[in-house]
């Protein structure tokens, strides 16, 4: 290869949603894309849906039959690994298994040409974890995606602690030619993204035991301006996904905060799909409806939990969920997971939906003054535990009299 790592020929390992998206994001790139599942049938629906995809983007008059045509020949189902031997990029987009990730990468690793680069779409698993299955690690990184992959503007590339700066580049510069808001994000768990969603999800989980409703959170948190509270998110991805993956990680099920979405899923109320989940849903509408039955389930559980609700104001949960974000994003800048703050306000404005205007939840918390956000995080801390305590950075930039956008790598 030409130029460092060019990626003249890509290859997709998985059919499912993520291979999918991924594979139409790099067909509408002009790369040509080998594409192998163990599972033939579930190629022939990935086929028929980028196929169909192109089709309806032919009859909403966004490309010609000609491009559409072109897209699809870019296309070629194969069905062994020994195809792809002289691939440059192989992304692997199966299902959230450390074992069965391992194992693909170490195949990888003996049938590539070695020059190639191994990346994982991972949404959380540890990059070195899966690198160490190989005998290049400096070649293998995370690309995370996020749905639909052809859609979503964001991508998390990951750097694993071997990953060498020419793949970092090479991915760089494959993000810019998908058309991609591309960021690199450290590795540890969730990396920048799913690892922010985490306390500020369950920051909304805690309202609802404490006296809120679904819909109220969501109301209050779709008012301030994002796109969609988190339970209508959860219904939207599916509240079954983080079920059924603690269902079979056999951990977790007793976790106070996830009571709600254990009890929906046993109703099979899985979200959308399902046509109920936090919400109701009329058939063929995605329209959320508020359901009395939800907002009666919640307080049975925060009572069985032992909760003595009360009334929380729409003000409260903003300001809870918003500075989760933000104490989060303070340690991620602190540990170098992400670069600057600016990245950081990349993924969420590209990945999470939050309000463009507001400019990111880092830019958010240094316009309201961090000597601010800190009383509030100390108040919180005050009353609800050492869980708001406030990370080491806000309190280093308070003193110094600085904001995250003076950051650069971890340091002020």
């Amino acid at each position: 290869m030409s130029n460092g790592f060019e990626v003249r020929q890509a290859a997709v390992v998985g059919a499912g949603t993520m291979g999918r998206g991924i594979v139409i994001s790099l067909a509408n790139a002009g790369i040509p894309v080998l594409w192998l599942d163990t599972n033939a049938q579930m190629l022939t629906a990935g086929l028929e849906m980028a196929a169909e995809f192109w089709a309806q983007q032919v009859v909403k008059g966004r490309i010609s039959t000609a491009q559409a045509e072109q897209s699809l020949a870019l296309v070629q189902a194969v069905d062994s690994y020994a195809a792809l031997a002289d691939v440059d990029l192989v992304i692997e987009a199966v299902y959230e298994n450390l074992a069965l990730k391992q194992e693909i990468f170490r195949t990888l690793d003996s049938t590539l040409k070695p020059d190639a680069i191994l990346a994982s779409n991972t949404s959380a698993l540890d990059i070195d974890a899966i690198a160490s299955a190989t005998r290049r690690p400096a070649q293998v990184l995370g690309l995370h995606f996020f749905s639909p992959a052809h859609i979503m503007k964001l991508l998390e590339i990951v750097r694993g602690a071997q990953t060498s700066p020419a793949v970092l580049d090479a991915a760089r510069q494959l993000g810019q030619r998908l058309g991609k808001v591309a960021v690199v994000a450290g590795n540890c768990p969730g990396f920048i993204g799913n690892r922010m969603l985490k306390t500020y999800a369950n920051e909304a989980r805690k309202m609802l035991l404490e006296g809120a409703v679904p819909q109220q959170v969501d109301t209050a948190l779709q008012a301030f301006g994002f796109a969609m509270g988190p339970f209508r998110m959860y219904d939207v991805v599916g509240v079954d996904l983080e079920w059924r993956a603690r269902t079979l990680a056999g951990q977790g099920m007793d976790n106070p905060l996830v009571q709600v979405d254990n009890a929906l899923c046993e109703l099979g109320r899985f979200g959308q799909k399902a046509g109920q989940g936090y919400y109701h849903y009329a058939a063929g509408s995605r329209e959320a409806c508020h359901d009395a039955a939800v907002d009666a389930l919640v307080a049975q559980i925060a009572n069985d939990l032992g909760y003595r609700r009360r009334l929380i104001s729409d003000q409260e949960i903003v300001e809870r969920c918003l500075l989760a974000l933000v104490n989060e994003g303070a340690k991620i800048l602190e540990e170098n997971i992400a670069a600057n703050s600016h990245d950081v306000d990349l993924v969420y404005l590209n990945g999470y939906g939050f309000p463009a205007a507001v400019g990111g939840p880092l830019s958010w918390a240094d316009a309201r003054g961090l000597a601010s956000i800190q009383a509030r995080l100390e108040d919180l801390r005050s009353k609800f535990g050492e869980h708001w305590q406030a990370a080491a950075l806000i309190e280093r930039l308070v003193a110094a009299g600085k904001g995250f956008a003076d950051v650069e790598q971890g340091r002020v």
